[in-house]
């Protein structure tokens, strides 16, 4: 399947988390992004280090830049199951905005087209390191990463295309 690109219409699926009373949740990217302007970043695994010390740290300083720029959500997706999502999570006190959804068995992942076989290093099955900004379920900005790279997915890169 060809990965997610500019124009396409978001796919919906189910991914998971806990909400504020600590109750494992199923949610649907649709139910988040309809009618609205989000921005969905994917990262390989939680606890990584480019995921842990850049990505997620890049969107959680921009937030307040990024919703005044007329985003409404800033998803982070990984595949990873929801107790090692919000685990994840709490290590950023700080953050106010960045929903963290586990796809634990990378079936919203596949339907982006943007899986990473890292079976040979005892990863499985990944996502590739993304960033989407996406208006009303459409794709505006699709920017992929090659391999382990982080050079077009961040933060700052995002604030570009808005």
């Amino acid at each position: 399947m060809a990965p997610i690109a500019v124009g396409d219409v978001l796919p919906d699926g189910t991914l998971s988390c806990f909400d504020a009373e600590d109750k494992l949740q199923q949610v649907t990217v649709h139910s988040l992004a309809a009618g609205k302007k989000v921005i969905i970043f994917g990262v390989p695994g939680a606890f990584t280090p480019t995921c842990s010390l850049k990505h997620v740290p890049g969107f959680i300083e921009k937030a307040g830049e990024l919703k005044s720029k007329g985003v409404d959500e800033i998803i982070c997706i990984s595949v990873n199951d929801p107790f090692v999502m919000k685990a994840w999570a709490k290590t950023y006190p700080e953050n106010k905005d960045v929903k963290f959804l586990a796809d634990g068995s990378a079936t919203y992942t596949h339907a982006l087209g943007l899986e990473l076989d890292l079976g040979e290093k005892g990863l499985g099955t990944r996502s590739r390191r993304f960033a989407l900004l996406v208006e009303d379920l459409k794709v505006k900005a699709a920017n992929v990463e090659s391999g382990g790279e982080f050079t077009v997915s961040s933060a700052d890169d995002i604030l570009k295309a808005l």
